[in-house]
């Protein structure tokens, strides 16, 4: 998911559109939503990567994609502490700073924030984003950086310890985070609490994953983290496979992962059975059009390095159709059907 900070002003109302502003000098920032990471970092005008040079001379409050620019803001106190961060896309380094930062109608005074010196990896090299906004727990964040949602609750901005996500399926609707509540209208049904099972990641225990009730993974129980940073689902490598096998997929090529979208009618939902309760996924969202008549299969390996061996990452996919709401206080997360 991506949103909109600023050292002054934010407004989220698309989910790959998210930003904050830097109050002082009212300057905008485009970032993806992460509830996979903790740390708040942006572009800077320190960053000597490619990405970040093409836009260097661009002042601060330029409306496009640009950099943090310090001596612009009177709010700015630079910590010059090392910030060095790995994600399964690449990895940044740069320093830390504190900064007052809006996001919607809730400002955060000493804010921690991230500030590049470099970017490395495909990704985040040609990421159209500015930064990172991360909503995981606070024990995961790197030194003294203090997480953005767990510095509005300390300083009183929102109302209740709780965020929601709504992750749009429909162009014509807004994806939104929700900050400090929940609003009903974004899902249909009762919302079912799910306990974590570690105050680190939003990470959960699942019972089991089945295909037209044939139990195809997780058989034993596994872990599974919700992560909006990640845009598939993603499980251990000869786990997906299987799933591929049980979906009957006709590959095209060599790739078991695409299929005809005139098939896409008869392929059966995913479902993941979690604190004894059923949440299906259907065709309608693991499967992507990557041209007029081949669609892809939006499950990933890769996982199996993780502990324990048998962790999934339920990323946009699971989230376009699961309405979400994080509950810090309560240790818990709750999901209901997207409207």
């Amino acid at each position: 998911m991506v949103g909109k900070l600023s050292t002054s002003g934010v407004i989220f109302s698309s989910w790959r559109k998210c930003g904050f502003f830097c109050l002082s000098i009212l300057r905008e920032f485009w970032v993806i939503i992460d509830t996979g990471s903790s740390d708040l970092w942006v572009a800077s005008v320190y960053c000597q990567s490619p990405s970040c040079c093409e836009y260097m001379d661009l002042l601060c409050w330029q409306l496009h994609t640009g950099h943090m620019t310090p001596k612009m803001s009177t709010t700015f106190q630079c910590k010059w502490r090392k910030l060095d961060l790995h994600y399964g896309f690449g990895k940044i380094t740069g320093v830390l700073a504190s900064e007052t930062i809006r996001i919607g109608t809730a400002v955060a005074k000493n804010q921690t924030i991230g500030l590049t010196k470099s970017k490395i990896g495909g990704f985040l090299e040609n990421s159209p984003y500015d930064g990172v906004l991360g909503l995981a727990y606070p024990s995961l964040t790197r030194r003294e950086a203090n997480p953005l949602f767990d510095n509005l609750k300390r300083q009183g901005v929102i109302s209740q310890p709780v965020f929601a996500l709504f992750l749009s399926s429909w162009p014509q609707k807004s994806s939104l985070l929700l900050l400090g509540g929940v609003d009903h209208a974004y899902h249909k049904g009762d919302l079912k609490w799910v306990p974590v099972t570690q105050a680190h990641l939003w990470q959960i225990a699942v019972d089991r994953i089945s295909i037209n009730k044939m139990v195809v993974a997780c058989s034993g129980g596994c872990q599974a983290i919700v992560d909006s940073g990640s845009s598939v689902l993603a499980g251990p490598t000869q786990v997906v496979r299987n799933i591929f096998k049980h979906t009957k997929p006709n590959p095209k090529e060599k790739s078991q992962s695409l299929i005809s979208c005139d098939r896409s009618k008869a392929l059966p939902p995913i479902i993941f059975t979690i604190n004894g309760m059923d949440f299906p996924v259907s065709p309608k969202y693991y499967l992507q059009k990557v041209s007029k008549d081949i669609c892809f299969i939006s499950f990933h390996g890769g996982t199996e390095d993780r502990s324990p061996s048998e962790t999934w990452i339920l990323g946009d996919i699971f989230l376009r159709a699961y309405f979400t709401v994080f509950d810090w206080g309560n240790y818990r997360l709750s999901l209901a059907p997207s409207v």
